[in-house]
């Protein structure tokens, strides 16, 4: 088993601030990786390079072996992202949601077949033929992950999947990843400390658009001789200020 991801010094700037600096990272193929941070530390902006929606100002990076600036379009039909901002068309149906994105993956006789495949995965059958504007933020979640995951993607990446959900909607939403890591790389950027301790194979916490510190749970807290993430995080993010 190779790397699904591998960056060497990645950085981008914007103008005079810098928001990655120099991220050197592997990731392992069939991991979930949490990426931690306070707002600002560069998170969203790292998923942005990886993904192709913005190009690095220096450095490298690979998604399965490709780069993500010379093979764009091969980077592109490997991944697939569910952003903060919850991707839903809301006059659209459940169905014509996942129709919609499926058909840019996809060949067209075998949409149906992974709308209705998706639909059932995320219990979503119910649904089906609900104008998406209808539905809770949970079930808007939920259908955003769907959407990522319609095109079969090596590596999903998921920004902030759960922000904003109550409990119960956060509780599901995090058995619908599990149910995905068997088959697919997964990076998940958050603010909720639970759910990366709950999901995540490993761990990275930025600060400033640094990487501060890398590993397992168990790893991180022998590291700092603290218990528990939340506070790990604290000791990793205030030694560096």
């Amino acid at each position: 088993m190779g790397y699904a991801i591998k960056t060497e010094g990645l950085t981008k700037t914007y103008k005079d601030k810098v928001a990655v600096d120099g991220l050197t990272l592997s990731v392992n193929e069939g991991e979930l990786i949490a990426l931690l941070g306070v707002n600002g530390a560069g998170k969203t902006t790292t998923v942005r390079m990886l993904t192709c929606l913005t190009n690095p100002t220096d450095g490298r990076a690979e998604i399965l072996g490709h780069d993500v600036v010379r093979e764009k379009e091969i980077v592109k039909s490997l991944v697939g992202v569910s952003p903060q901002e919850t991707a839903v068309a809301e006059n659209l149906t459940v169905r014509e949601n996942l129709e919609f994105i499926a058909a840019l993956y996809l060949p067209k006789d075998k949409i149906k077949a992974a709308v209705d495949r998706t639909i059932n995965v995320f219990g979503l059958k119910e649904f089906g033929n609900k104008k998406a504007k209808l539905l809770s933020g949970g079930y808007k979640r939920k259908i955003s992950i769907a959407m990522a995951t319609i095109g079969g993607p090596k590596i999903l990446f998921l920004d902030e999947p759960t922000l904003g959900l109550d409990v119960l909607a956060r509780r599901q939403l995090w058995r619908e990843i599990e149910a995905l890591k068997k088959d697919t790389t997964i990076i998940l950027t958050t603010h909720y400390m639970e759910e990366a301790q709950v999901l995540a194979d490993r761990i990275v916490i930025m600060t400033e658009g640094k990487v501060r510190a890398v590993g397992t749970l168990e790893e991180l807290e022998a590291r700092t001789g603290k218990k528990g993430l939340e506070e790990v995080f604290v000791s990793v993010a205030e030694a560096e200020e």
